[in-house]
């Protein structure tokens, strides 16, 4: 470990932007709404008419207990965010705080999402196409409900309120708040480290969502992976195999999109992509999306494993439900994967000028 002199010009509390307001007053609006919900005993999103409830963690708190637990947790986020724009704290206060911030964060990106949202974003390609030709047959009012808003808004805020708690944290140790160096040279973030321990984090976030696709597309060509027969023959009849596929070919593209985190033309964009061909690929054009599927997969996974129907013969474990198993372990895999890219190309910092 090598200890390198901070310029004096180095920026660790520089004035706060727009982070702090848009999350505070995100998650205030959204607490309001909540309370709103208590006093009046209507509008909780989450409650016994949400079709999607028992697939998530939310089924364990009480539809009544519901809106004052949002109402009380989301509120004194917002005021978290709040102080933190100014404080300085130090100690044990400091360490609960930022573990009392973690956790609501955790619990909105992570708990209320639950698997809806990740199917939705897998569906949304097949949503958007069809949608002027008929197909796929669904009442779209069944699909984007306010339970669905409440569930997008959750995760909004969570990232939000992730990204105030980032800054914070690396302010209140002494670190930059824009790269978060401290000045000391650890082994494991350099771009060398990240090139080999990010290439590991790679292959794993790769093959786990190809193992998913598989039994999508094996139900496609015939094959009931899985299934049963006349489950499977429900499934074409319906249509619902065409589904399956989509989502298979979502796991596929991004299962293709995760190599280019240790490729050249996830650095640089290919020859064949007119106008675009040799310039550099913006870092966050390939970290926000992936950081994004990163914590998607993750809360799915886990909302998956927590169901107790999941661990019954023929439902979580066989072929069909099997890949879900993994989906928590490609979440942090791909996160993984996503943190030594960024470390691989972040170079210089704007702020402290050091890289």
């Amino acid at each position: 470990m090598t200890n390198v002199a901070l310029p004096e010009h180095r920026e660790t509390t520089r004035r706060p932007g727009l982070l702090a307001p848009l999350a505070a007053g995100w998650l205030g609006l959204w607490g309001l709404l909540a309370l709103v919900a208590a006093r009046t005993g209507t509008g909780y999103p989450f409650g016994a008419d949400d079709p999607h409830r028992d697939s998530t963690l939310l089924r364990l708190l009480p539809s009544e207990a519901g809106p004052p637990f949002f109402a009380g947790m989301l509120l004194t986020a917002a005021a978290l965010v709040l102080v933190s724009r100014r404080s300085t704290l130090t100690g044990p206060l400091r360490v609960l705080l930022l573990g009392y911030g973690w956790a609501v964060a955790f619990v909105l990106a992570v708990v209320v999402p639950g698997v809806h949202v990740l199917a939705l974003v897998g569906y949304a390609p097949m949503l958007l196409i069809g949608a002027p030709f008929g197909w796929p047959p669904v009442d779209y009012a069944d699909v984007f409900t306010w339970a669905l808003t409440a569930r997008v808004a959750a995760l909004a805020g969570g990232v939000l309120l992730s990204g105030v708690l980032l800054g914070w944290q690396r302010r209140t140790a002494g670190c930059c708040v824009g790269c978060g160096r401290d000045g000391t040279d650890r082994g494991w973030t350099t771009p060398a480290a990240a090139a080999r321990w990010g290439r590991w984090a790679v292959w794993i976030a790769a093959v786990i969502p190809v193992g998913y696709a598989l039994t999508r597309f094996a139900w496609l060509a015939g094959i009931p992976l899985g299934l049963s027969g006349e489950e499977l023959a429900e499934l074409r009849e319906s249509g619902g195999v065409w589904a399956g596929f989509g989502l298979g070919a979502f796991a596929t593209v991004g299962s293709v999109l995760t190599l280019g985190l240790v490729q050249r033309w996830g650095e640089r964009f290919p020859r064949w992509m007119v106008g675009l061909a040799g310039r550099r690929v913006p870092v966050r054009l390939a970290v926000i999306p992936a950081t994004a599927v990163a914590v998607l997969a993750t809360a799915a996974g886990l909302n998956a494993l927590s169901v107790p129907e999941f661990w019954e013969s023929g439902r979580g474990l066989s072929a069909a439900g099997a890949p879900l198993m993994f989906f928590p372990l490609w979440g942090l895999a791909l996160g993984a994967a996503t943190y030594a890219y960024h470390l691989r190309r972040r170079g210089v910092c704007g702020r402290c000028h050091l890289g």
